[in-house]
């Protein structure tokens, strides 16, 4: 019997309706001994993460690590899009924030079953949120590099280990091009282009260079 195609959506694939994201411990104190991707790179990806929910009405929780009295604030890119003033980020002290109550409360109030994950360290803030929630039937998503850790080793490790486990691994453009998807999605085509630009590399000076030179807008 021959398998006919049919134009459909992937059950696999992310949209701005199936899924909730979760971003782990992007603070300072966490960031100074990321060795796996420069600071500027990790928070261009956080941005790209951050600007991506907003616009699309993705529901998000923040959750941070003894804020006041180690790690310190988030990014300046994540608190410019969700001031903690209006979004109460989620604090706690576990490094394996599933085995706080005040977050697992935050997370079922998201009521989402599919999880995009990124966090500081890979190996230790992320992993063990991605690992309790696998056990406990979600599904899961890890953005790779929007996450890092102190060794290449410790961060390749910890995503292999949480593949294994059964966590998908996706990336910062691959997160927003995916919600997208089709350049016929006049409501957020706008915004898809305009994060591309400040945060997308080359990728984004190429839709610069599109706009100017192909379509003449200055």
């Amino acid at each position: 019997m021959t398998i006919k195609a049919i134009a459909a959506e992937g059950k696999n694939l992310l949209n701005p309706h199936n899924h909730a994201l979760i971003l782990l411990d992007h603070q300072g104190q966490m960031a100074f001994n990321t060795k796996t991707i420069s600071i500027g790179d990790l928070r261009a990806n956080v941005a790209i993460l951050a600007e991506t929910a907003k616009g699309f009405s993705v529901p998000t929780l923040i959750s941070t690590i003894s804020r006041n009295d180690f790690a310190g604030p988030v990014f300046p890119e994540l608190s410019a899009v969700f001031p903690e003033s209006e979004k109460p980020y989620i604090n706690r002290t576990t490094s394996n924030a599933w085995e706080d109550q005040n977050f697992i409360d935050g997370v079922n109030a998201l009521g989402r079953d599919r999880l995009v994950f990124a966090g500081l360290w890979t190996s230790v803030c992320l992993n063990g949120p991605v690992q309790s929630a696998l056990e406990q039937g979600f599904e899961v998503y890890i953005v790779t590099d929007a996450s890092g850790d102190m060794t290449e080793e410790a961060h390749q490790m910890a995503i292999q280990r949480m593949i294994q486990a059964g966590a998908r691994p996706v990336t910062a453009v691959n997160y927003l091009l995916e919600l997208q998807r089709d350049w016929e999605r006049k409501e957020t085509y706008d915004l898809t282009s305009a994060i591309s630009q400040k945060h997308a590399g080359a990728f984004g000076i190429g839709i610069q260079y599109a706009y100017d030179m192909v379509h003449g807008q200055k």
